[in-house]
């Protein structure tokens, strides 16, 4: 089964607090009950893939201002089919960043976050199952902003607050911190 080593990680995931919580358990029952969970078509919701992008001192977090959605976040995206979400997130962090020197910090979760995401002109309202990963990255490496962001930047973690008005950014931050 292609979902399994998805429901391993997260098996193995030790939530940071109860919304993470409930966001891992959430994953965990849509995953079992939507074979094609991996796949944009399934217009209920699917599983993305984010890397939580940080530098060597784990004192910055490298956001996007995201186009569609008018807000700071980390970087990530649709699996499209891909089942490895740890290869999605890093596949959507080259692209949406442009930088080489991304390197996993683990393959194991570093958080899991469901939210919805609104309705546009094609697509109906619908939720991301996100699966996040630590990710570290050279901060001296030029940026290349994709058609999906209005900036990138390297944020300090204690003002990640004050810019994202995110909880789930937010909680990400306070992980790093700890």
């Amino acid at each position: 089964m292609l979902r399994q080593p998805l429901l391993t990680l997260l098996a193995a995931y030790r939530p940071f607090d109860e919304h993470d919580a409930r966001a891992r358990d959430r994953i965990v029952r849509f995953v079992e009950s939507h074979a094609d969970c991996f796949e944009r078509s399934l217009a209920i919701g699917h599983v993305t893939g984010s890397a939580w992008i940080v530098d060597p001192s784990r004192s910055r977090c490298l956001l996007t201002h995201h186009r569609k959605l008018d807000r700071w976040l980390q970087l990530g995206g649709h699996a499209d089919g891909e089942c490895d979400v740890l290869a999605v997130a890093m596949r959507e962090a080259r692209e949406e960043s442009g930088l080489t020197s991304l390197r996993a910090v683990s393959d194991a979760i570093f958080d899991c976050d469901v939210h919805p995401i609104p309705e546009r002109k094609s697509e109906a309202e619908h939720h991301h199952y996100d699966v996040r990963f630590l990710v570290e990255a050279d901060p001296d490496e030029p940026l290349v902003v994709s058609d999906e962001s209005h900036e990138l930047a390297w944020i300090a973690l204690e003002d990640v607050a004050s810019l994202s008005g995110d909880w789930s950014v937010e909680r990400m931050a306070a992980k790093t911190a700890r």
